[in-house]
């Protein structure tokens, strides 16, 4: 399908990309990979006037040591996430899971900054952000501000992100065990959607599409926490999520994908760590 028409205007700076955004108005949406929004576009379940393209903004391209976190621009591409030797040594969960994103294709245009903007509960990112507990820095007309993982997601294709506003970085805080991590999704192909996935870094537990946003396992890092055995922990994997129906799957079926990978995902965390 084509998507409706709009204006297309390019950015090559956060100054530039936020004043072009204060003049257009609500309308404008914000163009990087192009991988969410343009599909949204085509099935006219967003038709945003303009586009602003940042794309080509490279000052927020980056991974950078800052201590005790990784700071990195929301235009870093996933390959470079995932290929990169800092967050291979310091935070190895992040970079495998943007090397399980999509395909080649996808992980060379698709940007870090833009599959967490884009709030998809299905999306791997956002579920391994939230158990590293990072924090999103974004600016807009009244400044700088920093929204914890946990406070970003409000709902389907919802964040904290108000109109103008731009994500420009994610800072992640380096584990106390960084080896201590799993990522298990399933899916049908290599290339979908996970229909379930799991996040594990150090006994944090997020879920993938179990939800209509990405969220945390409480029960089964309650479970953890009191003792409680891999098995016995990731049985309780579906409490407090609310899994939906659809063609892919049924919301049965996901809470036992659930609880089966949560119970690979804490297995595989305890023999890293």
């Amino acid at each position: 399908m084509i998507p409706p028409a709009f204006t297309y205007k390019r950015a090559t700076s956060v100054d530039e990309a936020l004043s072009l955004a204060a003049e257009i108005g609500e309308d404008a949406k914000y163009l990087a990979g192009g991988h969410s929004l343009l599909p949204l576009m085509k099935l006219r379940f967003a038709t945003p006037e303009a586009l602003i393209d940042i794309a080509r903004i490279t000052e927020l391209s980056y991974i950078t040591d800052k201590g005790d976190h990784v700071a990195v621009g929301a235009l870093t591409r996933h390959h470079d996430v995932a290929g990169s030797e800092l967050l291979k040594n310091e935070i190895p969960l992040l970079a495998h899971t943007a090397g399980e994103i999509g395909d080649p294709q996808i992980r060379h245009r698709g940007t870090i900054g833009g599959s967490v903007a884009h709030g998809d509960s299905a999306s791997d990112l956002p579920a391994s952000l939230l158990v590293l507990e990072a924090t999103f820095v974004i600016r807009g007309p009244q400044g700088t501000r920093s929204v914890p993982a946990a406070e970003f997601f409000k709902g389907i294709f919802e964040t904290a992100l108000e109109p103008g506003e731009l994500l420009t970085e994610i800072q992640v805080p380096k584990p106390a065990s960084p080896n201590a991590w799993s990522f298990q999704k399933f899916t049908k192909r290599a290339i979908d959607w996970a229909m379930v996935g799991v996040a594990v870094q150090d006994q944090k537990v997020a879920l993938i599409n179990m939800g209509p946003v990405p969220l945390r396992a409480a029960a089964v890092e309650s479970a953890l926490a009191s003792g409680a055995s891999a098995a016995d922990a990731a049985a309780r994997a579906a409490e407090g999520a609310s899994a939906s129906s659809d063609i892919h799957a049924s919301a049965a079926y996901r809470e036992h994908l659930a609880r089966v990978l949560t119970a690979r995902a804490l297995t595989e965390a305890a023999s890293r760590g």
